[in-house]
């Protein structure tokens, strides 16, 4: 009989994504507002610093993956990370200027960063490989679901007590994600005496065999995996002609709440379908639902039901892509490389975001929305190909 999954380990590493994510949603949600009403910095400072913490999170994931292939090196950095960016986030609510904001934030990116490849090791070390998809199912859900209950949060904040305290309370539901990754780790089971190796990245041995043709096929995937916020700006494009502009925002809003219920709904079937049929095959069909995601807002009018079934499914391929990578990664590495190996992956996904926002942003400026759209829809196309010639799909390796 296999133990259950849903120990007080998982539930602690859940509880840990969804209380960070509430923390960081209030801040990201307000600080358009801070930075630009509160201390009269340009708009062009939010774009600034938003790309360089973006940056920095993306090289310290890298460099987290050396953190996370001992054991107990990755359990105590999991702690002082989810620590240090709870305070770094909040500490910008006292902030007086844009440069101050501006360090506080890459701070807290630095910091996420280098944790997140040890919170994804750390499930591999509490559940059993057979159970690897339902655990990264339910953190995923839990993530998600911190996305949706965070910006709520911030608007009753501010209502209440005004945007520089809301994001100084940010620190609660922050301090209580650490909280409970510190509960998740003393309920873990106990390391056993073991030689530390030593501390340096290794990403050549990652990207052989079956691990780096999946992380190619990833790579296709996140280059064309692009913010969300352009599908809040093309929703909003598309409704103003009809509704004006403020409400086409209003409405725009919650489609994107949608997308995120979608993708919260989404990652638990998910990762009970990679349990059982393994994580090529549950990826091929985020990227799938992608693709039908993105053809349609090339080409889509102004139908609020149609906007809302391709944000779901935008969410739905979220919530199983996400889902997959993470549990596929676990099961193809080596116990000694996952920390390396998520490392990888957790870059890839930063950099890929950050390229597939950049240049589909530019194709919307300089030529339009659609061939911006039609520029993802091809990328995920190529991922699609990646995926049915190149990993081995529903092998049990995968599905743990």
């Amino acid at each position: 009989m296999h133990p259950r999954w849903l120990n007080r380990s998982v539930a602690g590493i859940g509880a840990a994504s969804f209380l960070d994510d509430v923390g960081k949603e209030i801040s990201t949600a307000l600080l358009p507002s801070f930075l630009t009403t509160t201390l009269g910095a340009p708009a062009a400072a939010l774009g600034a610093i938003e790309g360089i913490a973006d940056g920095v999170a993306g090289a310290a994931r890298l460099a987290g993956g050396a953190l996370a292939d001992d054991p107990a090196r990755r359990r105590v950095t999991a702690m002082g990370g989810y620590s240090a960016t709870a305070v770094l986030n909040a500490l910008i609510g006292l902030a007086a200027a844009a440069w101050q904001v501006g360090v506080l934030r890459t701070g807290a990116w630095l910091t996420r960063g280098l944790r997140t490849p040890s919170r994804n090791a750390l499930l591999t070390d509490v559940v059993p490989p057979e159970a690897y998809g339902r655990a990264y199912g339910f953190e995923r859900a839990m993530d998600n679901l911190g996305a949706i209950a965070g910006p709520l949060l911030a608007l009753g904040l501010v209502a209440l007590v005004g945007v520089r305290e809301a994001i100084l309370l940010s620190v609660v539901p922050g301090l209580l994600a650490a909280t409970a990754i510190f509960v998740a780790i003393a309920a873990a089971p106990r390391l056993e005496k073991h030689e530390r190796p030593p501390l340096r990245l290794r990403i050549r041995p990652v990207l052989h065999g079956e691990l780096g043709r999946l992380l190619a096929a990833v790579s296709a995937f996140e280059l064309g995996n692009a913010a969300a916020t352009l599908l809040i700006l093309r929703a909003t494009d598309l409704l103003t002609p009809g509704r004006g502009h403020d409400a086409a925002v209003k409405v725009a809003v919650l489609l994107y709440a949608g997308y995120n219920l979608a993708a919260t709904l989404a990652s638990i079937p998910a990762g009970r379908a990679t349990d059982r049929r393994g994580g090529i095959v549950v990826l091929l069909a985020g990227v799938a639902a992608f693709l039908v995601a993105y053809l349609g807002f090339a080409f889509t009018g102004s139908a609020v039901v149609l906007l809302a079934a391709l944000f779901a499914a935008a969410g739905i391929g979220i919530g199983f892509a996400e889902t997959a990578q993470h549990a596929a990664v676990a099961s193809l590495a080596p116990p000694e490389l996952r920390g390396s190996a998520f490392g990888a992956l957790a870059a890839i996904q930063s950099f890929g975001n950050l390229a597939a926002s950049a240049v589909a942003g530019a194709l919307w400026t300089l030529v339009s929305p659609r061939a911006a759209f039609l520029y993802l829809a091809g990328w995920m196309l190529v991922a699609c190909v990646v995926l049915a010639v190149g990993p081995s799909r529903g092998r049990p390796a995968l599905s743990g």
